[in-house]
């Protein structure tokens, strides 16, 4: 007997065609938060992620439609438009008519050789076919690292002749690791927040010459390897709202406030400026600056574009057409960063002018609509009337450049082995200047942020849009690889800000809040490729900030591309929350006591940020901060037990941590301890867990509420050296360095 037959639910089956397209775009059917909970994707949800993506999810109908069009895109292409490989094994795919006879590729090198030579296409495997095509693979026996260009001909029986271009991209196996830590050996270093240096020479913001103090300071008093920053990227140095170096208006080039001015060129030999900087209300705003109890941005940024537009003026005048000395060099800087450079110099000017005429306009998407356009006829007259004013932010990228690879060649020659270890934020400020020139990067109508957890119980929302992985693919991945190379410029190393978002990221759709939204992945094994030829080439060290939800698998590729991991004293625990043994730390991995986004270890063990977090009005009702106290005195009891432990603190000290209100010299000495003890590759200390400050850098989810990003250093350079408790924490961490082998050996 036959089963009665089952009429169908449209519905139903328009989720399930939903679920799938959905996962066959990399927006994940589930995730697990922090806490266990399980989420899965919403037919709602899953309609507005497809929809920001370019596809029409309004019916099942549509959606074939899409899925159908997509997939006959795909299949209609030769050669996808970049193919990245390792050089242990260089395939390209190739995807041709079923008649296709012969094919003649030509390989034109990044170095400036070439290859030819010709196959029969019916000689190639075959690896899939569709859409009446086949796909075969072009194959080499080895390349050089590095960004070349094939071109490929088919000649069809028929007699067609079909032609395409691809990208091909040689990267190695593995990220650059210096030959000390290849050999087992283990180094450290001091985390800064240069805005925060100060000294008798700064205008109320740390510079790249303060900076050489802090290197000179961590060569003589820690024998430390590196100093790790902040992000120095461009932003609108406006308050409170856009002051954080995570939030750049570009990710390509840096913030004029960390120039020493007076070292510019031009500024020595102007009059103007000379006489200026004498003058009594300049000298008294300096000395404001210098004294105010946080970093004034806006101030700052007024009296410095002041002197740097004197100083470029000097220059302009003296050397700008000259064809040797200073204006030859800047013209070789203006020719190698071509139009990168020529995109933010452009938005700067503009920014500045427009703003000038319409005072109540402060961002881009304020603009007379003429302007909004990078490529419209206004912007392309406003680049011929004004290029000394588009000339003059490229004058001030190349000052930055020229006074960061001072630092770091100072760095090395003090004998710090990796010297400044720059720092790349995930985000783009949406009103900035990459949003400007870029926007089809960028995807529409979602924002990325990060679920719920112990620190944001209801989630984040960072404003600002997930990145279009399928420009960036036809792009080549040229924005991403310029992204690291122009970031890691000047240094040895460099850390990327939630390293996660080259496996996924969490998307949250207009109109959503944060504790609603969903993953979404994106081309995790190119990037990491890319990622790895960079710091091959620059030999540049990574570490991958991978903290949050994190995927196991994700850790294993970071592990296998030779990318460090980021571990961090509070986090590295057992299932009943115990601290796991310094021991049980991996060796591929970067150690630190906090971050600027986390409690510091003096205000962690006080509960200075659950204050805080109180203040700003982030915990619903006065249960939640009761809770939080609550589980920070188990976290700080388990903390004690393993500094016990490991008999890092003294006979007799006490053992319930309800007797120890405020982080003491012995807990403070402990924990460095425990962390430089472990056998990860790097120890970084923050500069407040060096000197016990208690205040975090930011309050994640507050503006005007709390004074991010703006918190200078207890010490001034020149105290670094000369107050006794200054050179007290200086022997703390020099002696934990020392027993801890962190020290490049003598000679």
């Amino acid at each position: 007997m036959t089963a009665p037959h089952q009429p169908e639910d449209p519905v139903r089956d328009f989720e399930s065609r939903l679920r799938a397209a959905a996962e066959s775009h990399g927006i994940q059917p589930e995730y697990w938060d922090i806490f266990g909970n399980r989420h899965e994707l919403t037919s709602d949800l899953a309609q507005r992620l497809l929809g920001a993506m370019g596809l029409d999810a309004s019916s099942a109908a549509a959606l074939a439609q899409s899925l159908a069009r997509r997939a006959a895109d795909s299949w209609s292409r030769l050669a996808p438009p970049v193919a990245v490989v390792d050089r242990q094994d260089i395939r390209v795919p190739l995807r041709a008519p079923g008649d296709a006879a012969t094919l003649r590729w030509r390989l034109e090198l990044e170095t400036g050789g070439v290859e030819e030579g010709g196959l029969d296409w019916l000689s190639l495997a075959e690896t899939a076919a569709a859409e009446g095509r086949t796909e075969r693979s072009w194959t080499h026996a080895s390349l050089p690292l590095g960004y070349h260009t094939l071109h490929l001909r088919w000649n069809a029986a028929s007699g067609a002749v079909v032609q395409a271009r691809t990208r091909l991209i040689v990267c190695p196996s593995r990220a650059y690791l210096p030959p000390s830590l290849e050999r087992g050996e283990k180094r450290a270093g001091l985390a800064v927040s240069l805005y925060g240096v100060h000294s008798a020479s700064t205008w109320g913001c740390g510079d790249f010459t303060a900076l050489k103090g802090i290197i000179d300071w961590v060569a003589t008093h820690a024998s430390g390897s590196f100093v790790a920053l902040n992000p120095l990227h461009a932003i609108f140095n406006r308050q409170p709202y856009n002051t954080s170096p995570y939030l750049p208006s570009t990710i390509f080039y840096r913030n004029f406030l960390y120039l020493d001015v007076p070292a510019v060129d031009g500024f020595p030999r102007s009059r103007w400026a000379a006489r200026l900087l004498a003058s009594e209300p300049v000298r008294a705003e300096i000395d404001a600056l210098n004294g105010s109890e946080f970093v004034e941005y806006e101030r700052a940024a007024r009296l410095k574009r002041l002197f740097l537009l004197l100083a470029f003026r000097e220059f302009y005048r003296a050397d700008w057409l000259a064809e040797t000395g200073p204006g030859m060099a800047f013209a070789r800087y203006l020719a190698r960063e071509g139009a990168r450079l020529d995109e933010y110099a452009l938005f700067s000017a503009l920014d500045h002018w427009l703003h000038k005429k319409l005072p109540e306009v402060w961002v881009w998407p304020q603009w007379p609509e003429e302007y909004r356009d990078p490529g419209s006829t206004a912007c392309r007259d406003f680049q011929r009337s004004h290029p000394r004013a588009i000339l003059f932010y490229k004058f001030v990228q190349w000052q930055l450049d020229l006074q960061a690879e001072a630092a770091q060649r100072h760095a090395l020659d003090r004998g710090l082995e990796i010297g400044l270890f720059h720092d790349l934020p995930l985000a783009n400020d949406s009103c900035g200047a990459d949003l400007w020139s870029a926007r089809g990067f960028f995807v529409e109508g979602c924002r990325v942020g990060s679920p719920p957890d112990d620190f944001s119980p209801n989630g984040q929302d960072w404003s600002f849009p997930p990145p279009n992985k399928e420009r960036h693919l036809a792009d080549g991945y040229r924005r991403f690889a310029d992204s690291i190379r122009l970031s890691a410029r000047h240094g040895g190393a460099l850390r990327l800000d939630h390293v996660m978002r080259l496996f996924r990221l969490y998307w949250i759709p207009d109109g959503f809040d944060a504790r609603t939204g969903a993953y979404v992945r994106d081309n995790a094994e190119d990037l990491l490729r890319v990622l790895a030829l960079e710091s091959v080439r620059q030999k540049v060290l990574i570490v991958g900030e991978d903290l949050g939800t994190v995927e196991p698998r994700m850790r294993e590729m970071l592990d296998r591309f030779g990318i460090l991991s980021y571990r961090l004293f509070y986090f590295e625990r057992r299932e009943d929350g115990s601290l796991i043994p310094p021991g049980d730390y991996p060796r591929q991995a970067l150690v630190s006591s906090t971050t600027h986004d986390l409690p510091t270890l003096a205000g962690f063990w006080c509960g200075r940020d659950i204050d805080a977090r109180e203040r700003a009005g982030l915990l619903p009702g006065g249960e939640a901060a009761s809770h939080m106290r609550a589980s920070r005195l188990r976290d700080k009891q388990h903390m004690l037990d393993a500094l016990h432990e490991q008999a890092l603190l003294p006979p007799g000290y006490p053992r319930q941590a309800e007797l120890l209100p405020e982080l003491t010299g012995e807990l403070h000495n402990a924990i460095i301890g425990f962390l430089a003890l472990t056998p990860s590759m790097l120890l970084t200390l923050n500069q407040e867990d060096l000197t016990k400050e208690i205040d975090q850098q930011n309050l994640p989810a507050t503006t005007h509420q709390y004074p991010n990003w703006r918190r200078k250093m207890k010490y001034s350079v020149e105290q670094l050296s000369q107050d006794a408790h200054a050179l007290d924490f200086a022997a703390m961490l020099s002696h934990w360095l020392s027993r801890s082998h962190r020290t490049p050996a003598a000679g």
